[in-house]
């Protein structure tokens, strides 16, 4: 029986530049990503399927998130034409996020940018992810509440910036990395910003909108719930910009 189940809403954009992948090596190890495109073109949209399955394929051969994003963050990098800054603008590039579950060790997490990785379980999602982005490097204060610009982010796949020069300049690392134990009951989540942001904003509750079964509705009233209510703030001459909206979630066993 498919433990796990994707859905996709493009909201307001000319193309749908989110992509997944679920990809599962042979000895077992099972890898689960989500790519957010960054743009609407259908450059990008091309460029993000193929990368999200070979992104799914590394992680899953290597048995752990970090080192299957960082092989291909560092291959990435080594282009000569996103080491220049100019060319690097105008090549696609994506915020991801990956986990890999292999039974009996605890789940790996890799991300680099704003996607998200929430864990379900007894009556709480827990965020198993920090964003890169400007929010999360000038957070709010009293004198400045709405802090740095969340739709700018700081670490992203495509992105030719070491660990050490990222974290010198945002305090943070090109990719970070978290690992959670999986007991019985467990659903991972994997959200692109377009998704996570309408809930958070309203006041969603994350776990009540998304522990619930058959898994592929539950996704897919998700993703439409998130653009509906992102469309709903906007008024209608502004409904193009409405994100891009998308959620893997996989049931999970120890």
């Amino acid at each position: 029986m498919r433990t796990f189940a994707t859905a996709q809403n493009i909201g307001g954009r000319t193309a749908q530049c989110d992509a997944t992948a679920v990809r599962t090596a042979p000895n077992g190890n099972r890898a689960f990503v989500l790519l957010d495109g960054i743009g609407s073109t259908e450059d990008v949209r091309n460029w993000t399927r193929r990368t999200a399955v070979r992104l799914a394929r590394t992680a899953a051969r290597r048995g752990n998130a970090e080192a299957g994003l960082r092989a291909l963050y560092e291959e990435f990098a080594a282009d000569p034409d996103r080491q220049d800054p100019y060319t690097r603008r105008h090549m696609p590039s994506a915020a991801a996020v990956v986990a890999v579950h292999a039974t009996g060790t605890p789940l790996t997490i890799a991300w680099c940018g704003d996607s998200r990785a929430y864990l379900l379980q007894r009556g709480i999602a827990r965020r198993l992810t920090e964003d890169h982005n400007l929010r999360r490097v000038h957070p709010p204060t009293a004198i400045f509440p709405e802090g740095g610009n969340r739709n700018v982010i700081t670490s992203y796949l495509g992105a030719a910036a070491t660990d050490e020069e990222t974290m010198n300049r945002y305090n943070h690392a090109a990719i970070e990395s978290a690992t959670a134990e999986v007991a019985d009951g467990c659903r991972l989540v994997l959200v692109s910003d377009g998704a996570y942001e309408p809930h958070e904003e309203t006041g969603h509750d994350l776990f009540t909108e998304l522990d619930d079964e058959p898994l592929t509705a539950t996704v897919r009233s998700f993703v439409d719930l998130a653009v509906d209510t992102a469309r709903a703030k906007l008024p209608a001459d502004e409904h193009c910009y409405v994100d891009n909206a998308t959620t893997l979630a996989a049931d999970l066993t120890p």
